[in-house]
């Protein structure tokens, strides 16, 4: 997992207007349940009285819509193609309580936007978070084009990673990509699918210690969600966690987290007005 030192160029990172209520979920691979956490994030911070909008940021594979049981008749496509403004897109889920904006899963044109289309899309969501508390990006795996500007207009981007050896190679290559390219300070990282409370941990100091060592970061940890067989079962079902199975520790686990970003918003917003 572990690579030697190595002199990294960091060009000059662009400067955007970063959104005090926007947060970006992000993974090294693919596999690793961050869609699911995305969704299972917004339904919680709903719980908790915010008004939340989960952006479908995937853009290419996306499936918000598959795990949630929708078949919405508007989605990120529609945007892209210059036919409805973002606002338009936005539909409500009402078994969870939040807005999403669905993509479109298998449009390969939709991975690879001319960058002044990435750049509207990015503005029309700056936009769009006026109207919410909060805004999670369900954004693709890696660290492509698209990743980048979308993680670099959020407040926090939460790396979700497992202990499986390619899980923690991937997470720390997209922590040293990223860092290269200027978002590293807020990515906080949160372990899914752990055995234990031990062994979570554990996965975590070993992903730390790569970043200490090799880049000289220390991200945070935002939380550890445990192994749960509800997991699956809610997804084969199309159903959140937090209505079929609201009561298993994985579902207290992301509620956990959902309080940590939810400081971490409070505490974005506060330095901006004091900036």
């Amino acid at each position: 997992m572990i690579d030697r030192p190595q002199a990294i160029s960091k060009p000059k990172a662009p400067v955007f207007r970063r959104g005090t209520n926007m947060i970006a979920v992000a993974s090294g691979k693919g596999g690793v349940g961050k869609t699911w956490f995305s969704i299972t994030l917004a339904h919680a911070l709903t719980k908790m009285g915010k008004k939340v909008l989960l952006f479908d940021g995937d853009l290419g594979l996306a499936n918000v819509d598959v795990q949630l049981g929708l078949m919405p008749k508007r989605d990120l496509n529609d945007v892209i193609r210059g036919r409805l403004s973002l606002d338009k897109v936005i539909q409500p889920y009402e078994e969870g309580g939040f807005d999403i904006i669905a993509g479109r899963s298998g449009q390969a044109s939709l991975s690879a936007l001319p960058s002044q289309r990435l750049s509207l899309l990015r503005n029309q969501l700056l936009e769009v978070s006026d109207s919410y508390d909060i805004v999670i990006s369900d954004l693709g795996a890696g660290v492509d084009r698209t990743v980048r500007m979308l993680s670099a207009t959020a407040t926090r981007t939460l790396l979700i990673t497992t202990d499986e050896p390619t899980s923690l190679t991937d997470a720390y290559a997209f922590i040293k990509l990223g860092n290269a390219a200027g978002m590293s300070k807020n990515i906080s990282i949160v372990v899914n699918m752990s055995p234990s409370i031990n062994e979570g941990e554990k996965t975590y100091r070993t992903l730390l210690r790569a970043c200490e060592n090799f880049l000289r970061l220390r991200p945070s940890l935002a939380g550890l969600i445990m192994q749960d067989p509800k997991v699956k079962e809610t997804i084969r079902h199309q159903t959140p966690l937090l209505i079929r199975s609201p009561n298993t520790q994985a579902a207290e686990d992301v509620e956990q987290i959902a309080q940590f970003i939810w400081k971490s918003i409070t505490d974005a917003k506060k330095k901006a007005i004091n900036a």
